[in-house]
């Protein structure tokens, strides 16, 4: 099968990965925090370590606040139903939000009452970035935004915008799941108060890991409460970082693969342009020669994730990507992409997108296989 559905999930995963989720299971398989003896320290040092790569990688001073989540979803939810909006406070997003910052947004507009603005992206940085200041008002006090589209690849200007806020003291959260692994992340460097990212994306590590990484004196408040291996004795939940966060067992074997993705990461990290990124250009450009072919997102010289989205006449995106899949033996995905705002915004609600991702594994003979596919089914539509 030619995988080009690597925006939801990598497929395949570097061999290390694995090995160290074995190792994991087979070597380290106690419970980190929850005991002094050999296996629980082994499994503990598994687990400080990945804190501390994933620190180093993305630019958190303090290890104790890069905090593990079964996804990128529940950590946006610890990052924004954990802040401390009261009611009329107001909250700046973007129309690019996938449901993981849209959906605890809508529920806090519902349960408390915020204010929630989504600035429309409109493929115009410096636009973008007016739009956002226009929109800061005294009672702004959080930004929480993606990096990039999940739906067309466009990149997002977050450091211009996290600079906007910190003029005016306002907390930046930005949703790195589409960025980690393919662009550099630095929170430090960006002026990232708050970052979220999946393992199982662009990192090629693992699913069932994502990750919260906080940086400076921000205080949250925790979204679930238990067990923490730690100050059992008090009823309540312990006041350090990273337990206040942490309630019941870590995936150790799943950080163990998201520390391995992390340690190739580092291998590759100083690539001028991912390949991934080049093959993805490359398809573009290949599907703007075919005729009947609507494609959205930044064009093909602008900077971009590796994802291209596309319409082909009137067929439907989910008759397209059975086609693919039925007698190509090509995997894309179609439909809405769990961004709505986005497809209003493109004005393909009604039948959505289809989405070819693109990892470092795909190759240049599997894009001239997809362009060859794509031009047969459109031919084929021609003469009915």
């Amino acid at each position: 099968m030619i995988y080009f559905d690597q925006a939801a999930s990598s497929f395949p995963k570097p061999p290390e990965v694995g090995e160290a989720m074995v190792y994991a299971l087979n070597e380290a398989g106690a419970n980190p925090g929850r005991g002094s003896h050999k296996l629980a320290r082994d499994a503990a040092n598994l687990i400080q370590e990945t804190r501390e790569r994933a620190s180093r990688v993305f630019g958190c001073t303090d290890p104790k606040k890069a905090l593990f989540y079964p996804n990128a979803t529940v950590a946006l939810n610890q990052a924004i139903k954990g802040y401390p909006l009261e009611a009329g406070d107001h909250v700046i997003a973007s129309s690019f939000e996938h449901n993981s910052i849209r959906r605890p947004l809508e529920y806090l507009k519902k349960q408390k009452g915020i204010v929630v603005t989504y600035i429309k992206w409109e493929e115009d940085s410096n636009q973008f970035i007016h739009n956002v200041k226009s929109a800061i008002s005294s009672n702004t006090k959080l930004i929480a935004m993606t990096h990039a589209s999940n739906l067309t690849g466009a990149i997002l200007p977050i450091e211009e915008v996290a600079e906007l806020a910190h003029k005016n003291s306002i907390i930046t959260l930005v949703d790195g799941s589409q960025t980690a692994g393919h662009t550099e992340i630095n929170m430090t460097a960006q002026g990232i108060d708050m970052l979220v990212f999946s393992g199982h994306k662009g990192l090629l590590g693992p699913q069932g890991t994502g990750m919260l990484l906080v940086e400076g004196n921000i205080q949250l408040e925790p979204i679930h409460h238990g067990g923490t291996g730690a100050h059992s004795e008090s009823v309540g939940q312990p006041d350090q970082w990273p337990e206040k966060y942490e309630s019941g067992t870590l995936n150790t074997p799943g950080i163990a693969g998201l520390n391995a993705a992390m340690k190739q990461f580092e291998k590759r990290q100083n690539e001028n342009v991912p390949r991934e990124t080049l093959l993805a250009k490359k398809l573009l450009t290949g599907l703007k020669t075919i005729p009947g072919i609507t494609c959205y997102g930044p064009d093909e010289h602008q900077p971009r994730m590796p994802i291209v989205t596309f319409n082909v006449r009137n067929i439907s995106s989910q008759e397209m990507a059975m086609i693919l899949d039925s007698h190509y033996d090509i995997a894309v995905r179609a439909g809405l992409h769990c961004s709505p705002l986005g497809h209003e915004s493109l004005d393909t609600m009604e039948r959505g997108a289809v989405r070819a991702s693109l990892g470092i594994y795909n190759t240049d003979a599997e894009v001239n296989t997809f362009l060859k596919a794509v031009s047969e089914i459109v031919a084929a539509y021609e003469q009915l």
